[in-house]
């Protein structure tokens, strides 16, 4: 969307409107602008969640699963949580059989895996980027 486009749809003139986004942009609340790629489009036909757990929580090894994962674009998402699981990642793949492939080669090996429990999306009823702004 233009800066004209969202002066518009908020109120105001062009310029004090870019001095805000501009404000915004400084202060770290907008942190990026990307575009919005269609997974299937550009023939990434599956999405699979994996579930690993590690042999050890130590700084150390949590840091070296997190840079193996970093390297591996087909990793989209790594979330570390608490509990059973250590990391949950959202993985993009062309075809169940490149998954299989990326899975055994890149991911039960990786440094300090002792499993990875993986759950193959079968459809996505909400998939909204971002957070909610409350208007405050």
């Amino acid at each position: 969307m233009t800066n004209v486009e969202l002066a518009r749809r908020a109120g105001l003139t062009a310029p004090p409107c870019l001095r805000r986004v501009r404000a915004l942009e400084e202060a770290g609340a907008i942190e990026s602008y990307h575009a919005r790629l269609s997974a299937p489009a550009l023939g990434y036909g599956i999405t699979v969640f994996a579930m690993v757990s590690l042999k050890s929580q130590a700084e150390d090894d949590l840091r070296a699963f997190q840079d193996h994962v970093a390297a591996q674009p087909e990793i989209r998402e790594c979330h570390m949580l608490n509990g059973e699981i250590d990391f949950i990642l959202k993985i993009v793949a062309h075809d169940l059989q490149s998954f299989q492939t990326f899975l055994t080669s890149k991911i039960t090996p990786a440094p300090n895996v002792v499993s990875v429990k993986t759950s193959l999306v079968i459809r996505t009823s909400k998939d909204q980027p971002g957070i909610p702004v409350d208007g405050a």
